[in-house]
């Protein structure tokens, strides 16, 4: 069991121990409805390329698929928000094995729906030395295939816990990635691929950087 997953599995636990079982079951409930759409078949595959892309980084700066790919893969990972403990833990364990992605020739890039206000807080939060795009409305990872909307019996859930989605992503339209990473070489093509619609499930690092 790698270090993320053995972090995931500490944070299950605490969840478990503060939640309410209801919260819980709900979750669950939520998740087995998303496996039955077959986002993991129906989205972009190994082999394919990617569209181009053209996204807001933290600061407002644009950073556009061609440039990025200029300097060798990329690692395009998919989040869904600074709410999500499961996408900050795997944020920071990205972050502490930066050096070994670079080292490879790799350029690590993070994209969520959420404002860049939100994206420049996970990143001063998380300590994060690697672009934090906004994909507005999630118009690419539609592209990609990888969207859900959330289910109107898990919404009030969020209300209760303090996620207001609408104050991150700006739009009431409750549609979310599933978390998803992928390596793209040179040419736009996918060359590694994971994704899960269970979010608690989260990528190998040391699977992804022999990917590279």
């Amino acid at each position: 069991m790698n270090t993320l997953a053995k972090q995931i599995e500490y944070l299950n636990q605490e969840l478990s121990s503060q939640l309410p079982q209801e919260i819980l079951e709900v979750f669950g409930k939520s998740i087995e409805e998303m496996k039955t759409l077959n986002i993991e078949e129906n989205s972009i595959r190994i082999g394919d390329q990617i569209p181009e892309f053209s996204l807001l980084n933290a600061f407002g700066k644009i950073i556009t698929s061609e440039e990025v790919l200029k300097n060798g893969k990329m690692i395009l990972v998919f989040y869904r928000g600074n709410w999500c403990p499961y996408c900050n833990l795997e944020l920071k364990f990205l972050q502490d094995n930066l050096s070994r992605i670079q080292e490879r020739g790799a350029v690590l890039i993070a994209v969520s729906p959420q404002i860049p206000d939100h994206s420049l807080n996970i990143t001063e939060k998380n300590n994060l030395e690697f672009e934090v795009l906004t994909d507005v409305d999630n118009h690419y990872a539609e592209k990609l295939g990888i969207v859900f909307k959330l289910q109107d019996f898990v919404l009030p859930y969020y209300k209760g816990l303090g996620i207001d989605l609408f104050d991150f992503n700006k739009n009431n339209d409750h549609i979310l990635p599933v978390p998803a990473v992928f390596v793209i070489d040179e040419n736009r093509m996918v060359t590694y691929k994971f994704l899960d619609v269970n979010y608690m499930n989260r990528v190998d690092v040391e699977e992804l950087i022999q990917a590279l």
